[in-house]
């Protein structure tokens, strides 16, 4: 005979194939808890998947989805360098979303092992038959009263455990201050150890066993895995319904949530008919371009391809997502496939730095920065000084002035799209690693913002004008300072 009821972390839901014992989403089967263990040491491991969901929660609001679309969409460097078409770049979004789901997902299924509680043990089963289509989603509902309880219920055990991670780190080290003051005693007379004053330490290390003892109490150290576990999949399941109500229209391929109410805002339009790009240079050496989404005119150095979405088409499959990795979805002809954008973004980023200090550009510095080129880009770039410098010299010297500040206001147009796609490629480095680190830890940053997808022969040749720039700019600078002409021919 055939049970029907709900499980305890997907309310109303009904299966297509499969019948399973199931209870109400937001009531947990208390008969099981009572015996469940405590997460104790593994607090922190589930602080941060808690953490983690939380803060994806946050990023689909309606507010978050609009800004995605409005704001990072709509960024030059995205358009020109990765892809100006909405569907692709909303289908990468969601790949990541996704990621970030499952291994969340993953830590949920290993705590699950430890439950009491049968139906949370067959999580993973169950999580797999939603992404399959073959689960329906019930009575969900993303940002409702009873929701945003479990998300700040969640947000509080949060920063309870890592206030108790803290107290613990200063626990320990009073403690190795303890054992080296009890040493310390036995090596004096009896006498003198006996004045030896060590009140206020004996406090204070009292005091912070009072306060790990609290944190311990009012944290996840003192929570079962059924009552952790069950919270977090009971979010899992409503972040995944909202994925697929926000992004469903991008890919065919996520489930749709039937009954959930859909969100007013209709189809963005991420990229009106506009031009982005326009460099308005009076004597430097980069040209308007003419077409909408189309080449970059660059004299002397010939086009930069056009916007083509090279990486994956228009938009990604399903089955792609869950097979790879976001990082592992960028081709060989994309900066992220060839394994240069951590570099490629470093070299952006200084190059900012010295176009708006041309005083610091010095030889020590020009080495440096050339040294991060790969070797393709070194002949490129010496070949195109060697060019530029001996045409510079049959023609004489004049100009010189009119020809740097050609070429700083090609570059201040061009870094105004270049260079924060680079500093956000070294941002989402760096939030990543913060992710593991910390508890608090919440991304900005998504990879279709970065160079990971940005088209490898673009970014080169954008790259390679830009130093050709600054060598222009600094050998005016060095001239004017009164310094002597540096080797520009060979770099």
């Amino acid at each position: 005979m055939v049970m029907q009821t709900t499980m305890a972390w997907l309310s109303g839901a009904s299966t297509k194939t499969t019948h399973i014992n199931t209870r109400n989403l937001f009531c947990l089967d208390k008969s099981s808890s009572p015996s469940s263990v405590t997460l104790g040491i593994l607090s922190f491991e589930t602080a941060r998947t808690m953490s983690r969901l939380v803060h994806l929660y946050r990023s689909l609001s309606s507010e978050e989805f609009s800004e995605l679309c409005e704001g990072a969409m709509k960024s030059q460097g995205v358009a020109f360098l990765n892809s100006s078409d909405e569907r692709f770049l909303l289908s990468l979004a969601c790949a990541e979303k996704l990621e970030e789901l499952n291994r969340a997902v993953n830590a949920v299924t290993r705590l699950a092992r430890k439950c009491t509680d049968a139906s949370l043990n067959r999580f993973d089963q169950t999580y797999a038959e939603m992404c399959l289509g073959v689960r329906d989603f019930g009575k969900l509902e993303y940002a409702s009263k009873s929701v945003e309880k479990l998300v700040e219920k969640m947000d509080k055990y949060v920063k309870a455990t890592s206030n108790l991670h803290a107290a613990l780190e200063s626990l320990s080290e009073l403690e190795i201050s303890e054992g080296k003051i009890k040493k310390w005693k036995q090596n004096l007379g009896p006498k003198q150890a006996n004045k030896a004053n060590t009140d206020y330490f004996d406090e204070k290390i009292a005091y912070q066993r009072k306060q790990v003892k609290h944190y311990r109490d009012v944290s996840l150290w003192n929570q079962t895995f059924d009552q952790s576990v069950g919270l977090m999949t009971r979010v899992i399941t409503i972040i995944y319904a909202r994925i697929c109500l926000l992004f469903g229209q991008y890919v065919s391929d996520l489930p749709r949530p039937s009954k959930i109410t859909k969100p007013t805002s209709q189809r963005m339009r991420v990229h009106p008919d506009t031009n982005f790009m326009h460099f308005t240079s009076k004597s430097g050496p980069i040209a308007k371009s003419s077409q909408k989404f189309g080449t970059i005119r660059i004299a002397k150095s010939g086009p930069l391809p056009k916007s083509e979405d090279k990486v994956i088409g228009t938009r990604i499959p399903l089955d792609i997502v869950k097979n790879k990795k976001v990082m592992q979805l960028a081709t060989e002809s994309t900066v992220g496939g060839a394994g240069l954008a951590l570099r490629y973004a470093n070299i952006i980023i200084y190059a900012e730095r010295y176009l708006y200090a041309p005083t610091c550009i010095n030889d020590e510095a020009r080495g440096y920065l050339y040294e991060l080129l790969p070797e393709n880009l070194k002949t490129t770039v010496r070949g195109k000084l060697w060019g530029h410098w001996c045409t510079r010299a049959h023609e004489g010297s004049g100009g010189s002035h009119s020809l740097a500040e050609g070429w700083r206001e090609a570059l201040e147009e061009m870094m105004s799209w270049l260079a924060p796609v680079a500093h956000d490629t070294v941002k989402w480095q760096q939030e990543r690693y913060l992710e593991k680190q910390r508890f608090d830890a919440k991304p900005t940053v998504m990879l279709f913002q970065t160079l990971h997808f940005a088209d490898l022969e673009k970014t080169e040749v954008a790259i390679v004008e830009v130093l050709v720039g600054l060598s222009c700019i600094y050998r005016y600078e060095n001239k004017r300072l009164g310094g002597r002409p540096s080797g520009d021919g060979c770099r």
